[in-house]
């Protein structure tokens, strides 16, 4: 049991396959010309199956692969089998640009639940926000998931100036799709130009939807990262991630590794712990991942205050989030 001295336990492990991306979203990547690691520095996949081993001895019973962009690292086949053996839940989330290639596979293994990152319903607003223009193949593939029986999260960045256009359509599409969008507000990570007013709260979306929309409050589950709602009548919901306005860490029970195999024990915090580095070593990785969730801060990774107004993006010290893995 991985309990930190907040009394929190951990069971929740989300690792990164590759800071490698066919993508290139501005909240995510700084720009054009990040330098992606080079595969001697990524966890393999031996490795990245003995760490997860040691996680779930310890406990972990949720696995989410993230990338980058998960489906972009070749051996995930592989990664994706060796991983299905361990009695945890096994998921994922992704862009879908790649899903039908290994949708046969996934259902082999189990895997029955993914996050799609998708900003934008417009075609136009879709390649200005990726640089790609990719949104019908990814529209059909999230089409394709829901008639596989795969249950699907659309994840959303609430950006301003975008979302305002977007979040009634978004809404809209779980009249007739079961699917579950979840809004996100816009977080601090290096390089992605964070300001306040660049955050449009989840009560502020809350209002926009209400005006067009009955809507009814769901119950959430536990460690719920989204705050559940849904019209009546239709077949989805729809939910906010409130990192910004309302934190939820009094309930965290997630580490990260990212694609380098460092242990992140918050999104926010900047402290890391060379897993990899002491796994090639010959050494062995339970202490430092034992002490990483005891440092573990009580919020935000001890970077900034639940008044998110006061927050200093310059301050922050922290990776892009492409370099975290999500």
């Amino acid at each position: 049991m991985l309990k930190d001295q907040h009394n929190r336990i951990h069971d929740y492990l989300r690792i990164s396959l590759t800071d490698s991306c066919n993508f290139r979203c501005a909240y995510c990547m700084p720009n054009e010309e990040i330098e992606v690691l080079p595969h001697s520095r990524l966890m393999s996949t031996e490795e990245i199956d003995q760490i997860a081993g040691i996680f779930v001895d310890q406990g972990i019973k949720k696995i989410r692969l993230t990338g980058g962009e998960p489906l972009v690292r070749k051996e995930f086949p592989e990664i994706l089998k060796k991983l299905s053996r361990y009695p945890t839940e096994l998921t994922m989330t992704t862009n879908g640009i790649l899903v039908h290639k290994h949708i046969a596979l996934m259902k082999e293994v189990g895997m029955r639940t993914l996050n799609v990152s998708l900003d934008s319903l417009n075609r136009n607003t879709f390649y200005k926000l990726t640089k790609r223009d990719q949104f019908d193949q990814v529209w059909t593939n999230i089409l394709l998931l829901l008639q596989e029986g795969f249950r699907i999260k659309i994840n959303a960045v609430a950006l301003n100036g975008i979302i305002e256009n977007e979040i009634l359509d978004f809404v809209a599409l779980t009249k007739k799709y079961p699917l579950h969008v979840r809004f996100i507000e816009f977080m601090p990570f290096a390089g992605n130009h964070w300001k306040v007013d660049k955050v449009i709260t989840a009560s502020q979306m809350l209002e926009m939807v209400k005006d067009k929309f009955e809507v009814v409050k769901l119950r959430d589950e536990p460690h719920a990262t989204a705050k559940k709602y849904k019209v009546p009548g239709h077949e989805g919901t729809f939910a906010f991630i409130t990192t910004m306005s309302e934190h939820f860490c009094g309930d965290c029970n997630r580490l990260r590794i990212t694609a380098d195999g460092k242990m992140k024990n918050c999104l926010f915090g900047k402290e890391e712990m060379d897993l990899l580095g002491t796994l090639r070593q010959g050494k062995d990785i339970l202490p430092l991942i034992k002490l990483s969730v005891k440092r573990k801060h009580a919020i935000l990774g001890g970077q900034f205050t639940s008044e998110y107004q006061k927050t200093k993006a310059e301050e922050i010290e922290n990776r892009s989030m492409i370099k975290i893995g999500g």
